[in-house]
């Protein structure tokens, strides 16, 4: 790595046509000027004295009520059934993203049946008195808060707890295999967008006392899932437990969707259709001992799924824990940082994206943005905002190392499309053994090295004496952390760990060790 020629300034490439928009724009003039609670009061009344406004006059549709046409992506939706005497608007443009709102961006979820005017039928009888009661926030009050859930891989709920404070989460802290925090509709979306370790974000919905699947039926069938999305929409269930009593997940899977089915076609006339692959909706169930959580996935498809990752090359990580291993290793983003071992160039990716700012959901979809009353405006307004902040060089040297030819054209392809330039990141074709740094400033050293196996005996054991002696004569002042499944792995190397630290990759248990590296000398 020493003997390459003097880089340029890394920097990031942005898209074209990604502008912060300004203040005096049409399309904003035009939304502000046709908006608010006077051009609602007068649709309104327009409406009951049984008077067709003009078509340049008429009034936006409420936010709340989804595009029957072109709503459902990849083609249109399925009509609904009618809904009551709800009085039909001829003419009603069908669009969704861009179309006006009439009521403030941070105002909770209407419910359908009460924007359309509809009798209401039948509401469903509650499952337990500790069922949640979630109404309407009357105009002009602060937003609505929901307890939420972000799951992250096994040992990173600390470092997860710490982003999200980071983040302005204040009241965030360690669960299960995840972290538990509250936000109000628009703190999801940017914990969706900024989050670098969570696996989802999930809004709780529903939590009540069960001790059979019947009562999770009721549970289910209890909550105002309406706010949220309806037979326009398709639907998928996931359920998972600990300790639960209850004898077939499958089938208490069975009862949560058939409670949520039940309650929107008693409400609206129609359930939606199950989707388990390219689900709109999707709602997770938690069963414990003795009581039931019903969460909201706002995600869609996990968030380590950032979108530039198609070459994986062999043992990947995944993006998240690969971000996690940076923040577990303490790495400041402004110091060189090498990965030896680097495969398709996962952790030098991420190092770099942080580095620049870049938030790692900026370029993929979620799905909250498929779900009713979708806060478009707001959502835009919050990507470009997080783009206003994005630097366009790198503070720091990253170079990766990876012996075989394969992985480094795989690494180089990651980082072309998530947004880096050939200069942002250095690869290099070359053995973990001959690796030297960058530069005389001392950084650290973040790799996921071959292991079990991957490597016979004897290969493993001349990889690490020879690869301990480069670390010694090169890296002296470096920090070196390595992930590894191999509990004997700092006695190969000779060397002494200050830290080891439990972690998962996938349902395989590793260790982050964390060494000092000291010139010429194997000692701590």
């Amino acid at each position: 790595m020493s003997d390459t020629p003097e880089r340029k300034k890394p920097t990031l490439s942005l898209p074209t046509g990604t502008r912060t928009r300004q203040p005096g724009d049409p399309q904003d003039t035009d939304r502000r000027s046709r908006s608010g609670p006077r051009a609602h009061r007068v649709a309104r009344a327009t409406l009951e004295s049984g008077k067709q406004p003009a078509a340049a006059d008429t009034p936006p549709q409420p936010s709340g009520t989804p595009a029957r046409e072109g709503g459902r992506p990849g083609g249109k939706a399925r009509p609904s059934a009618p809904r009551g005497d709800s009085p039909r608007r001829e003419g009603r443009p069908a669009t969704a993203p861009d179309r006006p709102r009439t009521r403030p961006d941070d105002a909770p979820p209407t419910r359908s049946h009460e924007r359309r005017g509809a009798p209401r039928g039948p509401r469903p009888a509650a499952a337990a008195q500790d069922a949640p009661r979630l109404e309407r926030r009357p105009r002009g009050t602060q937003a609505e808060t929901f307890a939420m859930f972000a799951p992250c891989p096994q040992g990173l709920e600390t470092a997860l707890v710490d982003e999200l404070h980071a983040l302005g989460y204040d009241d965030a802290h360690p669960g299960r295999a995840g972290a538990h925090f509250t936000a109000d509709w628009a703190g999801m979306m940017r914990a969706n967008l900024e989050s670098r370790l969570a696996t989802r974000v999930l809004v709780r919905v529903a939590h009540g006392t069960v001790r059979n699947e019947d009562e999770l039926l009721e549970l289910a069938r209890a909550t105002p899932w309406e706010r949220w999305f309806g037979a326009e929409q398709t639907l998928r269930v996931d359920t998972s437990a600990v300790r639960s009593p209850m004898k077939s997940l499958q089938f208490c899977n069975l009862r949560v969707k058939d409670g949520i089915c039940d309650r929107l076609r008693e409400l609206e006339g129609e359930r939606p259709s199950i989707d388990t692959v390219r689900p709109d909706a999707r709602v997770h169930a938690f069963l414990d001992e003795t009581s039931a959580t019903l969460y909201l996935d706002t995600s869609g498809e996990s968030l380590f799924k950032r979108g530039w990752r198609l070459d994986k090359g062999e043992a990947p990580l995944r993006e998240n824990l690969a971000a996690g291993l940076l923040a577990l290793s303490g790495w400041p983003a402004d110091v060189p940082l090498i990965d030896p071992f680097c495969g398709s160039g996962t952790i030098l990716i991420e190092a770099a994206l942080k580095g620049l700012r870049v938030p790692p959901g900026i370029s993929r979809p979620f799905a909250f943005e498929r779900l009713r009353d979708h806060q478009d405006r707001r959502w835009r307004d919050l990507k470009d905002d997080a783009r206003a902040r994005i630097l366009p060089e790198l503070p720091m040297q990253l170079a990766g190392a990876d012996i075989d030819p394969r992985a480094i054209d795989a690494a180089r392809g990651n980082a072309q499309r998530a947004g880096l330039t050939e200069d942002a990141v250095y690869f290099e074709i070359a053995d973990a053994r001959d690796t030297c740094p960058l530069d005389e400033r001392p950084g650290w050293l973040i790799t996921n090295p071959p292991y079990g196996e991957r490597l016979d005996l004897e290969e493993d054991i001349q990889l690490w004496t020879e690869w301990a002696s480069t670390l010694k004569r090169e890296f002296g002042g470096w920090q070196l952390h390595v992930i590894t499944s191999d509990m004997e792995f700092p006695r190969k190397l000779r060397l002494d760990p200050f830290r080891r630290t439990p972690v998962y990759n996938g349902a395989l248990a590793c260790r982050l060790f964390g060494f000092q590296l000291v010139k010429g000398s194997f000692r701590r």
